[in-house]
This record gives structure tokens, C-alpha cells and sequence, in this order.
């Protein structure tokens, strides 16, 4: 009976662990290029009283064993990384969106460099370009403060008409970094992601190049999280909370009724 009740409080922790994961999700749902999380789960080691196939007697053998759980944790929480829900047209010209594996890279300011799928940048009063956390875009672009137009293309090659001039002058390219286990990838907030040993070193390309994606200008991702489906986990994780605080109720009846034996 005692044991009922660590199992049932392992299956409250891990629930817990998954709601909050749930209501993270739907909490940015609105947030440009978010990237949904997934609780996994594993049960914990088994208590073998008898092994699968012991002999018991006059050559019987067990077919089966007694083997007893001592309940479940969350082993971790994953990154779904694909397409956002749709795009959201802005008509700004520094607004970027990928279409397909990629993450823009911006300079953090410690030192290192960040990753992100949210491609809200503008220029700053030096005319980089710069994310709405106000961290540079890498490698840096300037816009001249003559520019008319600026015109980046599905390449990420970055185009400004200047002062008089009628033609266009090219005057940087975006690189995009893809990763072999984006999963891995450490959460900084902000938008942001940063590599880890599990995730491996950046591969660097330019957008429409192998693998790597392509830019939509004017043009923000959604986050891909399907409110539907969240609600339904929620649902489920909320059911899930419940029938393991019955366990716990349960077996404190349990535990009453057997002390109350000595009465």
C-alpha cells in the first residue's frame, strides 16, 4: 500500500511537469516562430520479486514474473520544429519569415551568437539591422540613411535604391544556420536559442541553398502550436492528475482500514 502511494505521487509530479509544458505552449501560441514542447515519459526501475521463467517446482516454470513499478518521470521535453501555422503578412520590409530548416543569427550580447525563428528586425539609429530585443543581425547589415527601398530577396540577398539612383545596390546576404539535432538546442527566452553539445555546431548556408530555406519578406511565422490539440492534451493531462490523486485517496483509505484491524 505504501508503495501505491510514491507511485501515485511520481504519476502527480510528471503530470504537473506535462500541464505546465501544455500551458506553455498555449500561452505563445501568438509568438513569432515559436516552437512547441512535448513532455516524454518513461517508467521508473521495476522491484523483480520473481523473474520471468523460474522454475518453481517438479519442473514447473513460470511463464510469467512478478515484477513491480515504482511509478513515472518525465525524461524530458522536446522541440517540435516544424512550419509554423500559416504566415502573417506585415507589408514591412524587415520583417523576414523562413520557409522551410533554418534560423536567422543574431549577436548576443556577452559574446557568442543566438538563433532564432523570429524574424521581426528593423534598423536601429546606426542603420543595423536589429531583432525587437535590439541584439544584431549576423552577420551585420547596414542600411544606408539615404535608402529608399529595401528589397530582400527569397536568397537573402539584402537590395536598397539610394538617394538619385534608379538601380539597386546589393549591399549584404543573410546566412541562415541548420543544426543536426535542433531538439538540442538550449531555450534562452526571448526567442532565442543557443547550441549545445547535444545539438552540434551551426551548418552555415545561404537561404534557397541545400537544405537551408528561403526568406519571405514583409512576412512574419506563426507559432505551431494547434490550439485544439493542446486543449485535448490539457484535458487529458488534467484526467490523468486526478485518477492519480484518487490513487493517493485510495490507499490512505487502505492504510486506515489496516491499522484499524488492531482495534
Amino acid at each position: 500500500m505504501m508503495r501505491s502511494l510514491y507511485i501515485s505521487a511520481t504519476g502527480m509530479q510528471a503530470q504537473d511537469k506535462h500541464i505546465s509544458t501544455i500551458t506553455q505552449n498555449l500561452a505563445n501560441v501568438n509568438t513569432n516562430g515559436y516552437k512547441k514542447r512535448v513532455a516524454n515519459f518513461e517508467d521508473l526501475l521495476y522491484q523483480n520479486i520473481r523473474e520471468p521463467g523460474t522454475e518453481l517446482q517438479d519442473g514447473i516454470v513460470t511463464p510469467t514474473g512478478i515484477q513491480m513499478g515504482n511509478g513515472v518521470r518525465v525524461t524530458g521535453i522536446s522541440k517540435v520544429f516544424t512550419q509554423g501555422n500559416g504566415f502573417q503578412i506585415t507589408d514591412n520590409p524587415f520583417d523576414l519569415a523562413i520557409e522551410g530548416e533554418g534560423f536567422f543569427q543574431v549577436q548576443l550580447p556577452g559574446g557568442g551568437i543566438g538563433y532564432t525563428r523570429d524574424g521581426s528586425f528593423r534598423p536601429d539609429a546606426n542603420g543595423q539591422i536589429v531583432n525587437a530585443s535590439g541584439l544584431i543581425l549576423d552577420p551585420p547589415i547596414v542600411i544606408p540613411p539615404d535608402a529608399k527601398n529595401v528589397t530582400i530577396g527569397t536568397n537573402g540577398v539584402v537590395s536598397v535604391t539610394q538617394g538619385g539612383e534608379q538601380q539597386a545596390a546589393q549591399i549584404g546576404q543573410i546566412q541562415l544556420a541548420r543544426f543536426v539535432n535542433p531538439g538540442g538546442l538550449n531555450n534562452q527566452g526571448r526567442n532565442i536559442f543557443t547550441e549545445t553539445i547535444a545539438s552540434g555546431a551551426p551548418l552555415l548556408g545561404f537561404p534557397g541553398q541545400a537544405e537551408y530555406g528561403t526568406i519571405a519578406q514583409g512576412t512574419l511565422e506563426n507559432s505551431n502550436v494547434a490550439i485544439v490539440d493542446e486543449m485535448v492534451n490539457l484535458i487529458i493531462a488534467q484526467r490523468a492528475y486526478e485518477s492519480n490523486s484518487k490513487g493517493i485517496t485510495t490507499a490512505d483509505t487502505m492504510l486506515q482500514t489496516a491499522v484499524g484491524l488492531k482495534r
